[in-house]
């Protein structure tokens, strides 16, 4: 006999019912973008974690700099968290000085399985397989929980980024403005309502709602003109999200992120609401951008 499957309600469904209050509409992503929390999580929370629960203590210096490559210092930075996995391992696997220490580096077929399927990324719906008898995701979800954990213990008292509290202000004066985040939502709430920015966006979407191309799709397309739409991200998949959606980008560069925001709320605001920010504009925010972030490791395999 088949298990029973185990259905829960879709809570994407908030971003379709959506209504526009505004003409333009600015999705904002959050960890390295609003918030300075980026390095923080990464390297406190998420690389321990990878190497405790996925037995890589006999090669941990390389497993870190492997986890914060892709993270961090990569055009795979801002990903979701389980495609950081498959990626990250994939990269231990093929270093030379992981495989000359005999070390095993685990692989998880389920996993990549499950990412192939399913879009909802999440804690969600990876409780759900478990609850459905994938036993081969328990490794997964036991590390997944484990970081949620260490990041509600360690990650408080984190700040946003200089101008963009009154970057908001004037946002969404003009505009209905939303976060759009692979972070879980309970830590993205928790982190806005921590410093007093929830009230400057109409929702939080977090990774249990979909991709970024999804939360855009769902809550801006065809409900605003494309050039009416702008995404603000430090990541690749926040410039992806966009490009899908035919909407506008605006980069906060890794490294560079004061100025970045400082540019925004200078110029960048202005430009959006007064129809001049494609083009030319567009073009040099992206130009500068591309220049951040690699492809490929620094390290020789």
């Amino acid at each position: 006999m088949f298990p029973r499957l185990l259905t829960m309600p879709d809570p994407s469904q908030t971003l379709r019912d959506f209504q526009p209050t505004h003409d333009f509409f600015i999705g904002i992503d959050s960890d390295g973008c609003v918030f300075d929390s980026m390095e923080i999580k990464h390297k406190e929370c998420f690389a321990p974690m990878f190497i405790k629960h996925f037995e890589l203590q006999a090669v941990s210096k390389y497993a870190r700099k492997v986890w914060e490559f892709v993270n961090l210092y990569s055009k795979t930075r801002g990903c979701n968290r389980f495609h950081a996995v498959i990626r990250s391992l994939d990269l231990l696997r093929e270093r030379n000085d992981v495989a000359a220490r005999g070390v095993a580096v685990p692989t998880f077929p389920a996993l990549r399985e499950w990412v192939d399927r399913e879009s909802k990324l999440g804690n969600a719906t990876l409780n759900a397989e478990e609850a459905n008898g994938n036993k081969g995701l328990i490794p997964i979800k036991t590390w997944s929980d484990a970081v949620n954990t260490s990041v509600k213990d360690i990650v408080h008292g984190v700040p946003p980024f200089p101008l963009v509290r009154k970057t908001l202000v004037a946002a969404a004066a003009k505009a209905d403005c939303m976060v759009i985040s692979q972070t879980p939502t309970e830590a993205l709430e928790r982190e806005w309502a921590e410093n007093d920015l929830d009230g400057f966006v109409s929702a939080i979407a977090g990774q249990e709602l979909g991709t970024k191309t999804q939360h855009l799709k769902m809550a801006a397309s065809d409900k605003y003109a494309p050039e009416k739409i702008l995404m603000i991200g430090d990541a690749p998949g926040d410039h992806n999200a966009a490009t899908a959606n035919d909407a506008l980008f605006f980069p906060i560069n890794p490294g560079d992120e004061e100025a970045s925001w400082k540019r925004l709320n200078d110029k960048g605001l202005e430009k959006f609401s007064g129809g001049t920010f494609a083009g030319e504009y567009q073009q040099q925010l992206l130009a500068s951008f591309e220049k951040c972030l690699p492809e490929n490791p620094p390290w020789g395999l």
